[in-house]
């Protein structure tokens, strides 16, 4: 397949036993597929396997057609980013050098920056809005301030695939909806596959073009976001009445008015 950027085929994935079983897709080049299902159903799990975080149980990975694991954790850096939820620590730096943080995997032995590395920082702090706060302390900063800086560090890395781990979480609409376009930016003008778990189904079925939904570690459906965010297929997914989404989708979009 033309532009296929990462891959997965049977993949089993878990830590003493399996908690995702025979997970299949594809992502192209300039796609986002947005990972969604009931707290519990594994993707998380499903992510750091696919970011070689969390050896894979069973089945294989490919970025752009190559067995991930026969990638060098050099190579495989420039290849991959990686957004997850868990805390950096990042003491004593600024937000400007947590971003430039991930230029190393093109950096040589002694990790010293180049003028391209340092304009590439620049160019992610821009497009995460993120000038205003990027000679601060990381640990100064807010919390959504933060999750700008590492989505930053991630584009910075210039991958061919993206990964994002609930990256809007700490976001305010105003900059949740920012960070929806600048995803949507990235994957269209750089040709980066994005792969992202988000609870906001409106907003995942904005930014989307396929979903892929988790239960009970297995597929529930996937296919392109149209089809998928649908009142029948979100019920049944969530286990919720059809009046219960529908609340949800009118407090949603109150708060897009």
């Amino acid at each position: 397949m033309d532009n296929v950027k990462i891959e997965a085929r049977s993949l089993c994935a878990g830590y003493t036993s399996d908690i995702l079983t025979d997970v299949s897709f594809s992502v192209r080049g300039g796609e986002i597929m947005t990972v969604i299902g009931p707290n519990g159903s594994g993707k998380s799990t499903l992510l750091k396997t696919l970011a070689m975080q969390l050896p894979r149980r069973g089945g294989h990975v490919y970025i752009s057609g190559t067995d991930a694991d026969k990638l060098q954790p050099r190579e495989r850096a420039k290849k991959i980013s990686v957004l997850l939820t868990e805390r950096v620590n990042a003491s004593l730096m600024t937000c400007r050098e947590v971003v430039e943080a991930g230029r190393y995997p093109y950096t040589g032995f002694f990790g010293a920056l180049t003028d391209n590395d340092r304009e590439a920082a620049s160019e992610a702090i821009r497009l995460t809005a993120s000038e205003e706060f990027a000679e601060r302390d990381f640990n100064a900063v807010s919390d959504g301030q933060r999750q700008r800086i590492l989505l930053a560090r991630a584009i910075c890395q210039q991958p061919e695939v993206l990964i994002l781990d609930e990256p809007s979480s700490y976001l305010d609409l105003r900059h949740k909806i920012a960070f929806m376009e600048t995803v949507r930016r990235l994957a269209a003008e750089k040709n980066t596959a994005v792969i992202m778990s988000m609870h906001e189904l409106d907003m995942a079925r904005e930014i989307s073009d396929s979903a892929l939904c988790l239960k009970d570690g297995r597929v529930f459906c996937m296919g392109g976001a149209d089809g998928v965010f649908t009142a029948a297929n979100m019920t049944k997914l969530f286990d919720v009445s059809e009046e219960m989404f529908e609340r949800y989708i009118n407090t949603y979009n109150k708060e897009r008015m």
